[in-house]
């Protein structure tokens, strides 16, 4: 499977080159987007502008990979949906908690919030003043 890769300073994106995404070439990109998770740049934004056509169980991969993103703290967000694809993710019920925008940008704006959100989760940095 051909793919297309711009790292960034904070993220990945991940271009499929074909513009028909079965159950097995979705398999396939999550294996490459996984290697990412060892990367010291671990968020992905998946730009599916290229994607004309996906298959319902593609849909759930991409859906079960974005849930280990998040598993391992890390960003997956996808962008650049044309209406087929995004009614493909609606009619399986996967489209209220994906991570989709309709822009790179806006993309690279969900990848920003959520860093920052992570580094104030993880809390052991802040000491509040205790009364004495």
């Amino acid at each position: 499977m051909e793919v297309k890769i711009d790292t960034k300073e904070k993220f990945t994106v991940v271009t499929p080159v074909t513009p028909a995404l079965s159950a097995n070439i979705a398999a396939k990109l999550g294996e490459t987007c996984s290697e990412f998770l060892q990367n010291e740049v671990r968020n992905i934004v998946l730009n599916l502008e290229p994607v004309t056509e996906i298959e319902p169980e593609a849909a759930k991969t991409l859906a079960m990979l974005q849930q280990n993103f998040y598993e391992n703290s890390a960003s997956f967000v996808l962008c650049n949906l044309k209406d087929p694809i995004e009614a493909v993710f609606e009619q399986e019920e996967l489209l209220d908690f994906m991570n989709i925008t309709p822009t790179e940008s806006e993309a690279w704006d969900i990848v920003q919030m959520e860093e920052i959100e992570r580094e104030l989760m993880d809390g052991d940095d802040f000491e509040f003043d205790k009364p004495e």
